[in-house]
């Protein structure tokens, strides 16, 4: 690797990051991912070509180690070839992203949402929302169709995050309606975090000063009404919380959000935040890194792939310039655009950071240096709506 001087850089710094791994795992990480960030392509004959130009290897070699990292231990040559526990790799990641995060703020933004690839997989991930975009954190991959329940999957995930960031940091888990339960919010409240999850309206509530409940669907009955309050919610299994409603004419049914956190702290339109998980799963696929091409058929090679790809992902963002990154301004999220867009189309902030890297490494210069910067929130700079308490 010493014949190209960026890939060496950027494999020690996957080895400072990631000291669990091997020094052998540490280094096809960091060719691998490397070189998913520069070609926007995860196939591995492609990334093969390139690493075997860039540390003056055989295609076949590269395309044999490539191979090897994402194999279970039996499919291995050699006794000793060990199996890669990308689940060790989730909190690493989060404190890279933590250490990464610009001093003084305090916010952070995460989303639990599942994606399929066609009928071959099912991934459940916890993703770090992140200008308009997502960075995974953890993640599981099952078969599609898979019989029996996500929950211990939801819940490992959760747990192998614990301890990563600050305890005095605000930190909120989104969720869409379709993953509402519970034993979720309990567990995200678990690891000292707040949970924002999304409820359908066909329940039921009512006030901790009142009797008998009534439809969810009363609290804000028409466009451009909002309300937030503590609520107990659902009368099958009741849950005490602080309960969010909006309706934004420009949807079709109000949003309803169930929140740890007091009424005054809680904004419902952080839950805006949540669709940028969208885009990540997109850029995954056809957007950015072409993974619904795969000819993968194994959930755990696809679960270590999704380490490359996770890592590729950081790389690109960390990498964005504010010139080229989506700005606050043109932020979809916000209910209104506090400036005139500075150029149609834009670019997505994982695009501008593989442009950035192109352009440093083509005129020479050294591996840009990774930064996060979030930016506001969507409502930072928004007035409530004819709110009622």
């Amino acid at each position: 690797m010493e014949d190209c001087q960026a890939l060496e850089d950027w494999r020690k710094i996957i080895t400072a990051q990631f000291v669990g791994l091997s020094r052998p795992q540490s280094a096809v990480l960091a060719m691998w991912s490397f070189a998913v960030a520069l070609l926007g392509s995860c196939g591995v004959t492609s990334v093969a070509a390139l690493v075997g130009l860039l540390t003056d290897r055989s295609d076949e070699t590269a395309f044999q180690q490539l191979r090897e990292w994402y194999w279970d231990a039996p499919h291995k040559k050699g006794r000793r070839r060990a199996e890669l526990d990308v689940s060790g790799c989730f909190l690493p990641l989060l404190k890279w992203v933590v250490r990464l995060w610009p001093p003084g703020e305090k916010r952070i933004a995460l989303a639990i949402d599942a994606t399929t690839l066609g009928d071959k997989f099912t991934v459940l991930a916890i993703c770090l929302l992140y200008r308009q975009t997502a960075i995974p954190l953890a993640w599981r991959v099952t078969r599609s169709h898979e019989s029996g329940t996500w929950k211990p999957h939801w819940l490992g995930l959760l747990a192998s995050l614990q301890g990563a960031i600050p305890a005095d940091w605000l930190t909120i888990v989104t969720a869409d309606r379709g993953l509402y339960a519970d034993w979720l919010y309990k567990a995200i409240c678990a690891c000292g975090w707040h949970p924002f999850l999304r409820i359908n309206t066909g329940g039921k509530y009512h006030l901790p000063t009142k009797r008998g409940y009534k439809p969810l669907s009363l609290l804000v009955p028409q466009p451009n009404m909002s309300w937030r309050g503590r609520a107990i919610c659902f009368t099958g299994r009741p849950l005490a919380c602080t309960l969010l409603a909006d309706w934004d004419s420009k949807y079709k049914d109000p949003c309803l959000i169930v929140t740890d956190l007091p009424p005054t702290e809680a904004d419902v339109n952080w839950y805006k935040l949540r669709s940028w998980i969208e885009s990540e799963f997109k850029d995954v696929k056809s957007g950015e890194f072409q993974w619904q091409r795969t000819r993968m058929s194994d959930p755990g090679r696809a679960e270590r792939l999704w380490l490359v790809l996770a890592v590729a992902t950081l790389r690109r963002v960390a990498t964005a310039p504010e010139s080229l990154a989506p700005t606050d301004e043109m932020d979809p999220a916000s209910s209104t655009p506090l400036s005139k867009p500075r150029r149609p189309p834009r670019l997505s902030v994982a695009r501008s950071g593989w442009i950035s890297l192109l352009a440093q490494l083509l005129r020479g210069h050294p591996l840009p240096t990774m930064r996060l910067n979030p930016g506001p929130w969507p409502g930072d700079h928004t007035a409530p709506r004819n709110l009622l308490l």
